[in-house]
C-alpha cells in the first residue's frame, strides 16, 4: 500500500502539521488499515500523550486515505470529507510518544456522499479506542 509520508499526503486533504496517519497498510471494499507513529512534535501531543482528539482524527484520516486511494485508482481528485457524527466513542488508554497506532475502519454503510464506519485503534495489541463515525464527502461544485 502507501508507505512514504509524501505518498500519504497525496491521499488525504490534511497537510502538516495536522497529519495523523503515516501509512495506509491495507484497503479493500469493506475495510482499511493504517499506522501512525506518534512523535513528540505532534500538534495534538500534550504531556507526552496523544489526546482523544488526535485519536479521533487518526480514525477520520484513515477513512480519508481509503477514499483517496479509491479516487486515485479511478483517476479522480481526492475530495475533502468532514466528520458528521461520532457515536459510542470509547477511549481505553492514551498512546504515548513513539507508540505506533494500528487503526482499522470497517465500512458499515455507504449512502451517496455519506459513509458510516466502525473503527478500532490498537497499540501493541491493546485496544486503545473504538467508535462509530459518519463521514461526509464534499463533492465539487460543477456548473455549466
Amino acid at each position: 500500500m502507501i508507505n512514504a509520508a509524501d505518498d500519504i499526503l497525496s491521499l488525504i486533504p490534511q497537510k502538516p502539521p495536522f497529519v495523523m496517519i503515516d501509512r495506509l497498510t491495507g484497503s479493500d471494499e469493506k475495510s482499511s488499515r493504517s499506522t501512525f507513529l506518534i512523535k513528540e512534535e505532534n500538534i495534538l501531543v500534550e504531556n507526552g500523550v496523544l489526546g482523544e482528539c488526535g485519536m479521533v482524527e487518526n480514525i477520520a484520516q484513515t477513512a480519508a486515505a481509503r477514499a483517496g486511494s479509491i479516487a486515485k485508482k479511478e483517476n479522480l481528485p481526492v475530495l475533502t470529507g468532514y466528520i458528521g457524527a461520532i457515536k459510542n466513542l470509547e477511549v481505553f488508554a492514551l498512546p504515548q510518544i513513539n507508540d505506533i497506532l494500528e487503526t482499522e475502519i470497517t465500512i458499515d454503510n455507504q449512502i451517496f456522499d455519506v459513509t458510516l464506519i466502525s473503527a478500532k485503534i490498537k497499540c501493541r495489541d491493546q485496544l486503545m479506542a473504538q467508535c462509530q463515525m459518519k463521514v461526509f464527502i464534499v463533492q465539487p461544485n460543477i456548473s455549466n
